[in-house]
């Protein structure tokens, strides 16, 4: 059997879901997602989607690009996923070095890759020159079967909207995402200032549920966000949640996640998903307040090119 590995086509839409719902449940991911990433990336992001195939069958993928909205220029990533059983096939190191050029031609110096938590992993990125980084893990959330914490009486001057509310005119998300963004530790440190890619790649993107975001605001004025992401029919995934600085402290963010968490329910949607720092220990507490449980760890490896 022959594996090669080439670039994303549109017609590989279906399949390409169904190897990542099939690698990383946790996350999101829809044909109309995927070709709208590749279509609408930024240029500076030099964005590639790749596939490694074997007999015709599409057995893993990769997305690679860099990290434009960062200050520090030269930061790659390639976030790499093989179906499970189908490993020692070669698929991963002819993903990872063809990757590798990619990122080496489009000016990238450091590298940046997302591992799981588990043996196999972790010996093919050290086997490669990768070094342990940060680490995350994801959480799952039984919508169908588990139980919510109770709606909470809103404080003075605080009210909950959708998302959708703010249709007609998301600058002010936009601004509110930006500050949020700003203060996210990370390896990788992003700014937001492109409204226009921000409208297309956030706020239009097809797997982002305006309806299902919930907005918390005081005395009008945008204090934090829930923002949620879907497939439609099952999976929910917490993408972004943040408060402004002047609003931090006040538990904000928890009530926009309990109201969004309440109307995704009502939606129908069944499973709960959401990540964070390992070393994030005040999220990580909320969200077992909420009955999370950790389902998925991952660490990010980092090469100097």
């Amino acid at each position: 059997m022959t594996v090669i590995v080439r670039d994303f086509r549109p017609s590989d839409a279906e399949a390409w879901t169904r190897a990542r719902r099939a690698s990383v449940p946790w996350m999101v991911a829809t044909p109309e997602q995927v070709v709208h990433d590749l279509a609408h990336a930024h240029p500076d992001r030099h964005y590639r989607l790749l596939v490694a195939e074997e007999d015709g069958e599409i057995i893993a993928t990769a997305q690679a690009g860099i990290a434009h909205e960062s200050p520090e220029p030269g930061q790659g990533y390639f976030t790499p996923q093989t179906l499970p059983g189908r490993t020692h096939r070669g698929a991963g190191s002819l993903l990872l070095r063809t990757a590798e050029e990619h990122l080496a031609d489009v000016g990238a110096r450091v590298l940046y890759a997302w591992v799981l938590d588990n043996p196999e992993s972790l010996e093919f990125a050290r086997k490669r020159g990768y070094e342990p980084k940060r680490s995350a893990h994801f959480q799952r959330l039984d919508l169908a079967g588990g139980t919510l914490p109770p709606r909470q009486e809103l404080p003075v001057g605080v009210e909950l909207r959708p998302g959708s509310d703010f249709a007609d005119d998301p600058r002010r998300l936009f601004e509110a995402d930006a500050e949020v963004t700003a203060d996210e530790p990370g390896d990788i440190t992003s700014e937001l200032d492109d409204y226009e890619d921000w409208l297309t790649n956030v706020w239009r993107h097809p797997a982002f549920d305006q309806g299902l975001t919930s907005v918390a605001l005081v005395d009008g004025k945008v204090a934090a966000f829930s923002a949620a992401t879907t497939d439609g029919v099952r999976t929910y995934l917490s993408a972004k949640i943040g408060t402004l600085r002047e609003y931090r402290g006040r538990g904000l963010a928890k009530l926009a996640k309990n109201d969004s968490l309440h109307r995704a329910r009502a939606a129908g949607y069944t499973d709960a998903y959401t990540s964070n720092d390992t070393g994030n220990g005040p999220m990580l507490a909320v969200n077992a307040w909420f009955g999370y449980e950790i389902c998925a760890t991952e660490v990010r490896h980092v090469r100097t090119l």
